[in-house]
């Protein structure tokens, strides 16, 4: 809506200017507006649903890998969990020049998670114990957060080479890297998968998932703005009770659980090795990469500019807040915090962009961490009720990349940059065999879809000579 019309509204009285107005993007509630309390809580929800598992499950694998005890594994999903709501709200407040000031969430990156497994593997090796392995890696972390730090005060010299194609195609890449994933949550999920029982896949599971999608379908094109707010929660809610009948909920990790927990900040120790720290310096450039990425999604879900001075000013301030919340995640005893992209199908599910929502979502976060029990009944629900949800936000990140590259202009050399990054991006996670017999830091570096695909987009489209017809574009078309 243009300003002359807002302000007109405003002029026609309080109880009409308090009123949502559906905006041209789509949008119940733009960046700035503030949902009632009862509304911004129920979409909160939603948010939190979305990333749950994708912050608890790093640090699960990652303990399991180092063979932690139970107790240990449940102190370091509570401190993600915790440091999830202090970065989130970070992120979404904009301290100073800190944040992007979007609804934009921080939680564990599983870009970290091959290097973090190298190093944890490697400590044990040389007989230290898991703790001391936990040291090192934190350790990594914490010097590899200045990384970003320092990398984000030249984000805006890169404005030439991390152009709108490019963005918008590294988002496209996190969108159908995540596909994978949602699918296997909604057939059963990995451990289904590795048990090889018959479980993954099952009618039953198929059945589950494939009905908590229909009705996020079905609820997300209601007119009814109730409806299209909750149709992830209410689609999870339904999911979840019909797991109750069916007998597939386990409660069982409740009863390992305490009632209350509070951070120790360096409870490990720290320690450092300059070997274990260079495979992370390319992780972190690319992640804020990612994170480049995914507050430009952000910003177009969200109605807001994907170019000039306010959309590089918000980017380089989330940058920033990437590298800041990782320092604090390290201090905190937790693995790496970057911007969760799944949320920008929440986002456009919802139709809620409004960045007072992440200050509820940041408090949810928090009273789980400092909560365990709380956060094991999320925990609790079945794979396929999370698939189901999961897997239609995940194509709707794809969607908005490719929204991001349209808006741009497709030309010749664009659809070239765009093929060729989609095609090795995804190359590498169809293919995974490839790196079998290379050093390893040839699978830490390459073998994620993000990594290659996203390389490969900024060395086209830096390498590639501009073609007349995109010359003309932007002329036509000046930003």
């Amino acid at each position: 809506m243009a300003d002359k019309e807002l302000n007109l509204v405003k002029e026609l009285g309080e109880d009409i200017a308090k009123a949502p107005v559906v905006t041209k993007s789509g949008l119940i509630y733009g960046l700035n507006d503030k949902p009632p309390v009862v509304e911004a809580i129920f979409v909160a929800f939603q948010h939190v649903l979305a990333a749950f598992v994708g912050i608890i499950t790093p640090p699960i694998i990652i303990c399991t890998s180092l063979g932690l005890d139970a107790a240990n594994t449940s102190y370091l999903i509570s401190m993600s969990l915790f440091t999830s709501g202090i970065c989130t709200y970070i992120q979404c407040k904009k301290i100073g020049p800190i944040g992007s000031g979007l609804l934009s969430l921080q939680g564990t990156s599983f870009a970290f998670l091959a290097p973090i497994l190298g190093v944890g593997t490697a400590s044990l090796q040389r007989g230290d114990s898991p703790e001391q392995a936990l040291a090192l890696i934190f350790g990594v972390c914490l010097f590899g957060s200045f990384v970003i730090i320092v990398l984000s005060q030249f984000i805006h010299l890169l404005d030439k080479i991390i152009t709108p194609v490019v963005s918008g195609t590294v988002v496209m890449i996190i969108g159908l890297g995540l596909i994978k994933t949602g699918m296997i949550s909604l057939a059963g999920g990995a451990v289904a998968l590795a048990k090889n029982d018959g479980s993954f896949g099952s009618f039953q599971n198929l059945a589950l998932g494939g009905g908590v999608l229909f009705i996020v379908i079905v609820l997300t094109l209601s007119r009814n703005r109730y409806l299209r707010m909750g149709a992830i929660a209410i689609g999870l809610a339904v999911g979840f009770i019909s797991s109750l009948f069916l007998g597939i909920v386990n409660f069982s990790a409740l009863s390992q659980m305490s009632f209350f927990r509070l951070p120790v900040p360096f409870r490990y120790g720290i320690s450092f090795d300059f070997g274990a720290f260079l495979p992370f310096v390319l992780i972190y450039i690319l992640t804020a990469i990612e994170t480049v990425g995914d507050l430009t999604a952000t910003s177009a879900v969200s109605g807001e500019p994907v170019s000039g001075g306010v959309y590089v000013r918000r980017i380089k301030g989330g940058v920033l807040g990437d590298g800041i919340n990782s320092l604090i995640a390290a201090v905190l005893n937790t693995f790496p915090n970057t911007t969760f992209s799944q949320n920008n199908g929440v986002i456009q599910m919802t139709g809620v962009g409004s960045r007072y929502v992440g200050f509820y979502v940041a408090g949810i976060f928090v009273i789980l961490g400092l909560l365990p029990f709380v956060g094991g009944i999320f925990q609790s629900i079945p794979q396929p009720v999370l698939g189901g949800a999961t897997l239609v936000l995940f194509g709707s990140i794809a969607v908005a990349g490719l929204n991001i590259v349209v808006s741009a202009g497709l030309d010749r050399r664009s659809m070239i940059i765009v093929a060729v990054s989609l095609g090795l991006g995804l190359g590498v996670v169809f293919a995974p065999e490839i790196f079998v017999g290379k050093p390893p830091i040839f699978s830490n570096l390459f073998g994620s879809a993000i990594s290659t695909g996203g390389l490969t987009a900024i060395l086209l489209s830096w390498l590639l000579p501009k073609l007349e017809e995109t010359a003309l574009v932007e002329q036509e078309n000046p930003v």
